[in-house]
């Protein structure tokens, strides 16, 4: 896919969790997961449903793909719109993509009516995903920059300065630095560069990827 063509930032689930809340005696455990696929999204919807057999529901939401390609969900079995529409609607409130949420239920012996599930099997979603690690991953490019030793200082500041990763630094004649730019920085860096360097320095797109901050270090991700 070309870069224009790319989502410039998405928000996804890095680390899934569970929540639970419960009304009028029903339990409602919300469980949370990143997928890359429709898949993987009913695979875990099959395991919790395993794990949890003895519940009377055990419903689900999930969206997958940057764009949203794939989007389900189902009550089974509680009245219709009660519970697997509400939960997407959180998933996709929260601009998440690429997250799968299984909300099992025992029941209390309290009728909750239609409102009081769609209230329910919201709140156990977000409760669900506060109990998760959510990122947001922004597109970025793989730049590599030759110089020779006089330049090394000023790219190292330069970097500094924009708060860019340094991937990886190569030490022979010259000096090979790889750096990681994020998409939207990506022509003041150019413009940067070339006016410190005196046009002695020509950065060299490698490719795209994601990065995102993950408790506070660089991750990088497949785009």
């Amino acid at each position: 896919m070309a870069d224009e063509n790319r989502v410039k930032s998405y928000k996804t689930v890095y680390r899934g969790g569970m929540g639970e809340i419960v009304e009028k005696k029903s339990r409602f455990i919300a469980h949370v997961a990143h997928v890359e696929s429709e898949e993987e999204a009913l695979a875990f919807v099959e395991k919790i449903k395993k794990e949890y057999w003895d519940a009377r529901h055990n419903c689900h939401a999930f969206t997958v793909g940057i764009l949203h390609e794939t989007a389900r969900c189902s009550d089974d079995g509680e009245p219709a719109q009660t519970a697997g529409k509400p939960m997407l609607d959180v998933l996709m409130g929260q601009k998440l993509k690429n997250t799968v949420v299984v909300v099992t239920r025992y029941f209390g012996g309290t009728l909750l009516g239609t409102g009081g599930l769609v209230r329910a099997y919201s709140a156990a979603v977000q409760e669900g995903l506060r109990e998760s690690l959510i990122i947001e991953k922004h597109l970025c490019r793989k730049v590599r920059m030759s110089m020779d030793y006089t330049m090394l200082g000023k790219m190292q500041y330069l970097a500094a300065k924009l708060n860019l990763m340094i991937l990886d630094s190569l030490y022979t004649d010259g000096v090979e630095m790889q750096l990681l730019v994020p998409d939207e920085q990506f022509q003041s860096f150019i413009k940067e560069v070339t006016e410190a360097s005196n046009g002695k320095v020509a950065p060299e797109t490698e490719g795209s990827c994601y990065g995102a901050d993950v408790e506070g270090r660089t991750e990088i991700f497949d785009a």
